[in-house]
């Protein structure tokens, strides 16, 4: 059984859906990363280098980083379904977009947020005006990421506009906000919600 290292309100969200949307039978093991110097599993530490969730372990394949795991889960256990096989000639655009959260809208976020400084020219991401304008664009005539069909890049994308509407920096827009109603629609995404909110007292 993989084991799925996670945490409430976290990146670790993204592993809990992409693993609902597969079907995969997982253990879910959490790990506070605020507690530094808290002993972790082993497993963990094997997995997750820089001690961030979600990590995994299934049999002796281990790994971190949120689009890894999403293309893994998908090649492994759904693939043609929820990626494009290697042969397949969208599989170039799925990985782009699958790629885009860690690549561009991440370094995006810390413009956006004031802790990073734009340079359109300079940065590989370009800047927070220009992702949002290709992702809108990008959803604006489909319905997922790479059309009619949910794939792994819509854990990915799916739940950055659901983090950039959270902390209030995403920008008023009917493309993006019918796109999250459509991922918040799925029975795989509710349960990572739930998965996702803190334990009550």
């Amino acid at each position: 059984m993989i084991k799925l290292y996670t945490f409430p309100q976290t990146r670790g969200m993204r592993g809990v859906w992409m693993l609902e949307e597969a079907g995969v039978e997982y253990e879910n093991v959490p790990v506070d990363i605020r507690e530094q110097d808290t002993p972790r599993d082993p497993g963990f530490e094997r997995a997750s280098p820089l001690g961030k969730v979600p990590a995994i372990l299934d049999g002796d394949a281990a790994m971190a980083e949120s689009s890894a795991i999403c293309l893994y889960i998908a090649d492994k256990y759904r693939p043609g379904v929820l990626s494009p096989t290697i042969d397949d000639p969208t599989r170039g655009e799925f990985l782009f977009w699958l790629m885009f959260t860690p690549a561009v809208i991440e370094p995006c976020m810390a413009e956006a947020f004031g802790t990073s400084k734009a340079n359109r020219i300079q940065h590989g991401w370009g800047d927070y005006p220009t992702m949002i304008a290709a992702l809108t664009e990008r959803l604006g005539s489909r319905t997922w990421a790479m059309g009619d069909s949910f794939t792994a890049a819509d854990v990915m994308l799916g739940s950055s506009v659901r983090f950039m509407k959270a902390f209030g920096i995403m920008p008023e827009s009917e493309i993006l906000d019918g796109y999250l109603a459509r991922c918040a629609e799925r029975p795989a995404f509710q349960r990572a919600e739930a998965a996702s909110q803190p334990p009550s007292d």
